[in-house]
């Protein structure tokens, strides 16, 4: 049995989904008020069945950092991330005339059945001056929302064609000259009880220096499994790539961004360590999963429930 969704829509805010009458998502599409965080839409919050918080939004640490969003550290000395740039050969760095950001130009599709719903949105990247970089077409789909596993799945879509008359290209700090800091991408991050959290890979446990920088082709899967503060209860967040995007139609090989210690946060990079470029009118497209689950889940129930819900 699947849990029953419903849909509330507050116009010009948020979509707001509801799995028998817990709300488990909250996609935020008005953008916030501060443009040096790079203003732009974001899933916050989202929780488990149970009702347990497993983002985070504007932490003191990183206030650019709102839950599960799409992100892109270093985009033609853009960037779209939020907060300090780094530069090469000068670190970190205040620029605000180098933060974009990303206009929610509407949904074209917002579909709610009883055990799915799919949301389509067209969005515009644009330069701090203003300039129209680039067309998104997003997709999220919320679906096999069980009771049963204590667990339910978001899939997030990313289709990003280039409309400037010259090359996009996307890197990350690491690419600028920052060891292994190759974050950028679709990017989760997690609230303070996530901190020092449990990593799982395939292959079991595993560590923020295991799993950094680790290709999407050998990991395709990682998990993050907690224990909460106030309640008694535990968490388990699985972030999955499709099969395509480490595969030949791939623009670019991905890789994982992953710290538990300090800042617990996940991202899907996909210009890690190599900077790629996106030609005039050139599109690309990724997919991506996240399951969230009550309980503290180990490597085999993870891989389990994957494969059974295949792609």
């Amino acid at each position: 049995m699947t849990a029953r969704l419903t849909v509330v829509h507050t116009v010009g805010e948020r979509v707001a989904v509801h799995a028998d009458g817990t709300e488990i998502l909250s996609y935020v599409h008005r953008p916030d008020p501060e443009p040096y965080e790079s203003r732009k839409p974001y899933a916050h919050p989202v929780r488990t069945l149970a009702g347990n918080l497993v983002t985070g939004y504007r932490p003191n640490d990183h206030r650019w950092h709102k839950g599960i969003q799409m992100t892109a550290s270093h985009l033609s000395e853009q960037n779209f991330w939020g907060g300090n740039s780094y530069l090469t050969g000068k670190g970190y760095q205040r620029v605000p005339e180098r933060v974009g950001r990303m206009r929610h130009d509407g949904f074209t599709r917002i579909d709610a059945t009883d055990d799915r719903v799919d949301l389509a949105e067209d969005l515009t990247w644009i330069s701090h001056g203003e300039e129209e970089w680039a067309r998104e077409e997003r997709t999220l789909a919320v679906h096999s929302v069980r009771p049963a596993d204590g667990a339910w799945a978001l899939d997030w879509t990313i289709r990003l064609t280039n409309i400037r008359a010259e090359p996009l290209h996307f890197g990350s700090p690491t690419t600028a000259g920052r060891e292994m800091a190759g974050y950028t991408g679709l990017h989760w991050r997690g609230p303070r009880d996530f901190t020092d959290g449990q990593i799982l890979t395939p292959a079991g446990p595993a560590t923020d220096r295991d799993t950094m920088g680790t290709p999407a082709a050998d990991v395709p899967w990682i998990a993050f499994t907690t224990e909460h503060d106030d309640i008694d209860a535990h968490s388990t967040l699985v972030f999955a790539h499709a099969p395509e995007n480490s595969g030949p139609a791939a623009v670019h090989p991905s890789h994982w961004f992953v710290r538990s210690a300090s800042t617990p946060t996940v991202a899907f990079s996909w210009a890690f360590f190599e900077e790629f470029e996106l030609a005039p009118r050139a599109s690309f497209f990724y997919r991506y999963r996240v399951v969230v689950a009550d309980g503290a889940w180990d490597a085999a129930r993870v891989g389990q429930y994957l494969d059974g819900l295949g792609w």
